[in-house]
């Protein structure tokens, strides 16, 4: 680990990462017309926002920072991949690592791994996904941010996980280890024909203000307390491509796949960019 990121992760040990983070979600709630549309101005020009891609260029038609940085896109730029032995990204951003997951463990950066069981807070839920396939997609500010359901699919259950919320930018994964087993996270899983169960984790970081989902809205934390949900029984479907939730700053998202289910693009590897809906992987015959 170098000294500038000892000296980052140290920082963030010191830092009131939750505090911070909701007085930046009420910052960005605000509807205040001069304080929303200045943030959203600096965030166009610090992070190099696409606005030609966003439904609405028009500062005023969104209420708040957080409508824009959750803004919906133009039909048809993020076009998706129909084929039905296919699985699509479920997000833009940048591959952070990908793989096979190696007993109990999964790859967080280079000869640095985390526990599958303590990610997903289940023995019997890990257990599931030991010797699958595991993809870690990052989301900078930059990026679209409502995350996509990769194939069609039933949502079986939630589990809010409380936790920390360091940064997950590259530098912080490389040096904190356990870093996405740390940070709060809400584990989503559901059930497909083609597939079986598979994980979709949606995972927190500092200024983070909320993880969404359409089904329950905006989860609300609360510090050691995990919340479980049993959907099993309430028939909440979702068609490949369908959207399922948002964040509300750059963050993280985890696939987790059952062994021998899927078959990785061959792009689809470190730091390589995706975006929502293009081909993911392959579903094994």
């Amino acid at each position: 680990m170098s000294h500038s990121a000892e000296l980052f992760v140290a920082l963030q040990r010191l830092l009131p990462k939750h505090a911070l983070s909701r007085l930046i979600a009420k910052l960005a709630e605000s509807t205040c017309r001069p304080l929303k549309n200045a943030l959203i101005n600096r965030a166009i020009k610090t992070f190099d926002i696409n606005m030609d891609e966003a439904i609405s260029d028009d500062l005023d038609s969104y209420k708040s920072f957080n409508a824009f940085f959750t803004r919906e896109l133009k039909p048809d730029v993020r076009p998706l991949d129909t084929s039905e032995n296919t699985v699509i990204s479920p997000a833009d951003g940048v591959i952070s690592q990908a793989g096979e997951i190696t007993k109990n463990k999964i790859l967080q950066a280079k000869n640095v791994d985390y526990s599958l069981n303590r990610l997903v807070g289940d023995t019997h839920q890990g257990k599931r996904y030991e010797n699958g396939t595991f993809a870690t997609i990052y989301l900078s500010p930059r990026d679209y941010h409502r995350v996509h359901i990769p194939v069609s699919g039933q949502l079986l259950s939630t589990r809010y996980i409380p936790g920390e919320l360091f940064s997950v930018n590259k530098q912080t994964t490389e040096a904190l280890p356990e870093l996405f087993a740390r940070n709060e996270r809400l584990v989503c899983e559901f059930k497909s024909q083609q597939l079986g169960h598979f994980s979709v984790i949606l995972v927190g970081a500092v200024l983070v203000a909320g993880i969404e989902t359409v089904w329950a809205g905006v989860e609300q934390p609360r510090p050691e307390a995990i919340r479980e949900i049993d959907y099993s029984g309430e028939n909440i479907t979702f068609g490949k491509g369908d959207e399922i939730g948002r964040f509300r700053f750059g963050s993280t998202v985890i696939l987790l796949f059952p062994e021998n289910c899927v078959s990785l693009e061959e792009n689809i590897k470190c730091s390589s960019p995706v975006k929502m809906g293009e081909k993911f992987a392959l579903v094994n015959a």
